[in-house]
């Protein structure tokens, strides 16, 4: 399964964002989606995450301001995001963790797309 994903950029504070990522096959059925992000000089922390039946979590920092959704016909996750502030400057990561069984999951990562919130 290979992750492509959509929509960094430049943004003021205050300002909005969405990205998305869309997955190259459904073969998980029980899956979970999700966006995690890496700012310089930091590691790498889960920003949201939802599952195929549309469960959600969110970093505390974020609630209120973000929002992910998906949408399972195009195996695409999205990550609406209002409300940026400087602090939100990151790489941010798609994954998809797809269960195989045995309360295993397989992990899969797409390529950073990068979001810089100028103060």
């Amino acid at each position: 399964v290979q992750l492509q994903a959509f929509g960094g950029g430049l943004v003021q504070a205050g300002g909005s964002l969405r990205l998305s990522c869309a997955a190259s096959d459904s073969i998980f059925t029980t899956n979970v989606m999700g966006w995690y992000r890496r700012a310089p000089g930091k590691q790498r922390e889960l920003v949201a995450t939802i599952t195929d039946l549309g469960d959600t979590v969110y970093k505390d920092s974020v609630k209120g301001r973000f929002t992910i959704s998906r949408d399972n016909a195009r195996n695409t996750v999205y990550l609406q995001m209002n409300s940026l502030k400087p602090e939100d400057t990151a790489a941010y990561y798609c994954n998809l963790k797809g269960y195989t069984g045995d309360y295993q999951y397989t992990d899969y990562w797409g390529q950073g797309t990068l979001v810089t919130v100028s103060s």
